[in-house]
């Protein structure tokens, strides 16, 4: 095109109204859609086996505002040996506030409900009653560059735990570490499940997670984490947990992780049996889902 052609159009845009405003550049929406969706070898929650040590198929979508304002589902597999009665599935919603008080430094408050749809503990049958795993808690967080602290309180029973649930599952009465109806006399000596009464509510327990992600490169980053689950009430059930990974950009939105998960949690707790033969439980049926394990998976986000 003749150069003095193109000075002439481009004048007469500059006089034109319709075209002058073509050029102005649309506001950015203060609103955010995304989503994510995960494949895994296993689906680990504070370092527990939520899906008997077998893979998962996970995803979410968030909402989020210019203000710092959040709303948010995920929904995950989960066993159905360890979450009873329902659909072997977690649906979890949460929303809160996000927000940078300083130079990188970030503060979030929040309200999360986990929910186990038809799920119920087996020793609560529905002709007395169903105490159901579903939990929520409030978080409070901070984060530095790549490091954050978050600390998570239960608001209800911890997914479901309480004396009712409990003293059947060990084999044994709510041993409240005082005197029962019968007289009996239990003290933390000749408890050896931890002191509860027989209302012995977990409400209140609490979850402190430490997770730094630290950039090695463009694309590899160091993910190392530590947490600890305190369990009110029941305290042979606290534990802690913690995780060494590398997360790796693959481009496009596409991150391939592998990483070490495990925890120090008492193994009675934690042990299912995904059949019981006429010979009784073998080791070959059983699993501790709190031992350690390497867990592969690979996510995107769009």
């Amino acid at each position: 095109m003749d150069r003095k052609f193109a000075a002439i159009l481009a004048a007469a845009a500059c006089l034109s109204p319709l075209a002058a405003s073509a050029q102005n550049v649309a506001p950015a929406s203060p609103h955010t859609v995304t989503g994510n969706f995960t494949l895994a070898t296993d689906y680990r929650f504070r370092g527990i086996s939520q899906t008997f040590k077998l893979p998962t198929v996970q995803g979410g979508i968030d909402y989020s505002h210019d203000s710092g304002f959040y709303l948010g589902t995920w929904a995950s597999n989960v066993s159905g040996l360890q979450y009873t009665n329902g659909a072997s599935l977690e649906m979890d919603f949460y929303g809160g506030f996000k927000f940078a008080a300083a130079k990188d430094w970030t503060f979030d408050l929040g309200v999360l409900h986990y929910n186990y749809p038809g799920a119920f503990w087996n020793n609560t049958a529905p002709s007395t009653g169903t105490t159901k795993f579903n939990n929520t808690e409030v978080y409070a967080a901070v984060g530095y560059k790549w490091a954050s602290l978050k600390y998570s309180h239960t608001v209800t029973d911890l997914f479901g735990i309480r004396s009712e649930v409990f003293a059947p599952a060990v084999g044994g009465l709510a041993q409240n570490c005082g005197v029962d109806s019968s007289n009996t006399a239990y003290t933390p000596a000749n408890a050896p499940y931890g002191c509860f009464d027989r209302s012995g509510s977990s409400k209140g327990s609490g979850y402190l997670d430490f997770t730094a992600n630290v950039p090695l490169s463009d694309k590899a980053t160091l993910v190392a984490h530590v947490g600890r689950q305190t369990v009110k009430n029941y305290g042979r059930l606290t534990y802690s947990d913690w995780k060494l990974g590398i997360n790796y950009d693959l481009g496009s939105s596409w991150i391939l992780g592998g990483a070490y998960v495990d925890t120090n949690a008492k193994e009675s707790f934690y042990r299912f049996a995904n059949a019981v033969p006429a010979g009784g439980v073998t080791p070959e049926n059983v699993k501790d889902v709190s031992n350690g394990t390497v867990v592969v998976s690979i996510s995107k986000s769009f």
